[in-house]
């Protein structure tokens, strides 16, 4: 069972920065899709970032020049440094994973928080 486990989530003050990781239990080069989702109260969950196998990234409109997305194969994790926080930002946060065998996996989230 492959499982992805989210962490740094918190509260932040707006136009600070946090950095969110993703742990999986398995080497992450058996992913060929990494990536962010979120999903604000009320709100259906998005794409936030995505970043293949190669490390090429692909963004929301919303966090363009914001947000970074990362994958370390040798510590098995992704990473999404989010900077210029704003409360339109507010949501939990879900790490996911598309294997090579085309299973996708999903984390539990991680809430973040933005205050005015």
């Amino acid at each position: 069972q492959v499982q992805l486990v989210e962490s740094g989530g918190g509260l932040v003050q707006a136009g600070g920065s946090l950095r969110l990781s993703c742990a999986a239990s398995e080497n992450i080069f058996m992913f060929n899709t990494m990536g962010w989702y979120r999903q604000a109260p009320g709100k259906q969950r998005e794409l936030v970032a995505v970043i293949s196998r190669g490390g090429s990234p692909n963004y929301a409109d919303s966090v363009k020049g914001r947000f970074t997305i990362s994958r370390d194969f040798a510590k098995n994790s992704a990473y999404l440094q989010m900077n210029s926080l704003k409360p339109d930002d507010i949501a939990t946060y879900y790490c996911y994973g598309e294997r090579i065998n085309g299973v996708e996996y999903w984390g539990k989230g991680t809430l973040v928080t933005v205050s005015s």
